[in-house]
Order: structure tokens, then sequence, then C-alpha cells
């Protein structure tokens, strides 16, 4: 079995198209979401009903909560709220009833998968280092847990010590946890532009990240277009 993790596509239709693409292409057989389907870019509708027609397990991410909701954005990044309010207009009541109805936390097979951290998923906080990730490894009761939320690959490894590994290719050690960050599909954020999965190929316990290239043009095109903060459009390219 080999499977595509993905998340934080963040409504970037052709980077997710271009992902999906490329899993097909490696001879990925099943599909995990790691949430943030929606927000930021201009494709909320179209993202969300790829992945909702995919049927794969997926998690609840915070632009998914809300642009599920109706409460209030005052406290957000105003570029942030002004694309989930924009977001908001473009979902039908249905397509937030589903975005409002994922689970925070899954068990897949004998992995677990999380937007954020097992420790307190609700509150969105972020793993950027050894010692974020400590706490989140009290909390993990598989070998591997896979999250998103910082846009950045990230591999952290417990064994007698928590330390962060090259986020390139990583084969899971007996006796050894792993807290794994795939990437952003929409919006990456560690200076490289393109799209960004994991590959988990169980039987030989081997997890792999790709980095895909994807038509950003359009992609730019289309958040000008949408009278969306032009600022979205410059960092994709920047992959900031």
């Amino acid at each position: 079995m080999r499977i595509a993790l993905f998340g934080d596509i963040h409504a970037n239709l052709e980077a997710l198209e271009a992902v999906l693409e490329d899993a097909s292409q490696q001879g990925v057989t099943d599909y995990v979401c790691m949430g943030d389907v929606v927000g930021y870019n201009a494709d909320p509708a179209a993202c969300l009903e790829i992945v909702r027609a995919m049927n794969c397990p997926t998690v609840k991410g915070n632009h998914d909560e809300d642009a599920s909701g109706n409460h209030s954005l005052d406290s957000m990044n105003p570029v942030a709220a002004a694309a989930l309010e924009w977001t908001r207009l473009q979902l039908s009541g249905e397509q937030r009833l589903w975005l409002n109805r994922l689970r925070m936390v899954r068990q897949v097979s004998d992995f677990t998968v999380v937007h954020s951290t097992l420790d307190q998923p609700a509150n969105w906080n972020y793993v950027t280092n050894r010692f974020d990730a400590m706490s989140n490894f009290s909390y993990q009761f598989t070998q591997v847990c896979f999250h998103g939320h910082t846009h950045v690959p990230r591999v952290y490894m417990k064994s007698d010590r928590v330390s962060e590994v090259p986020a390139e290719s990583v084969t899971i050690e007996d006796g050894a946890k792993y807290f794994i960050n795939v990437g952003s599909v929409g919006q990456p954020r560690d200076g490289d532009w393109r799209a960004c999965y994991a590959i988990f190929d169980l039987e030989n316990k081997r997890i792999v990240f790709r980095r895909i290239e994807y038509d950003i043009e359009k992609t730019q095109a289309k958040i000008i277009a949408a009278g969306l903060p032009e600022m979205l459009a410059e960092r994709i390219r920047e992959g900031r």
C-alpha cells in the first residue's frame, strides 16, 4: 500500500490537480488529507469538491473551521480574514456543513493524522522546532503521526531524545516515534513555491517527500481576478 499524505491545499486548484496527477503516476493506492482545504486562494469550492469526491480520510484545519462558521474574524491576520470572508461567500451551506463536520484527529491504518497537534488539536498550535514536538509525543499512541498547519515539511523523531531529521526520505525505525509535517500543496512557506506532499510506502516503511511544479501564473491570475489581496498572489511565488 502506498498512501499519499497531502494538506494545506488552501483553494489552490492547479497545485492540487498537479499533486494528484503525480501521486497517480507514483502508484499511490490511497489518500489522506491533513486539512485546510480552503482559505487564501481562489478555488475553495472546486478543491473542496475534489477532496470530498475522493472520500479519503480528512481532518479539519483551522481555515476549514473558520470558513464553515459565522463567528467574527476580527482577531485574525487581516489578509487571512479577508480571504476567509470571501471564501464563506463562495461555499454553499452544504459545503460549509461538510467542512464543519470534519474530525480533528483520525487514525488511519496504524498511523494518526491531525492538522496541528495531538495535545490540543482545537487550539491550532504550531510545531516549528523539536521542543514544540516534545509535548505532542506524549499524546501520540501510534508510531507515526502526520500533520500540517505550518506549511513547512519537517520530520521529528523520538528515540532516546527528540531530534529533527531532513524532510526528504525517511525509513521508519523500530523503537522510534515520528511526528511528520507533510508540507503544503497550495501555499508552501519554506522558500520553495512548488507543491509539497508525501508518500508513505507501508510495506517498506518508507516516507518520501515530493515537490511538484504547477501553473502558478494561472493561480496568481485567479487570485487577482477574484479581488483577493494581491499579497496572496505574491507569496505563493516566493514560497512564504
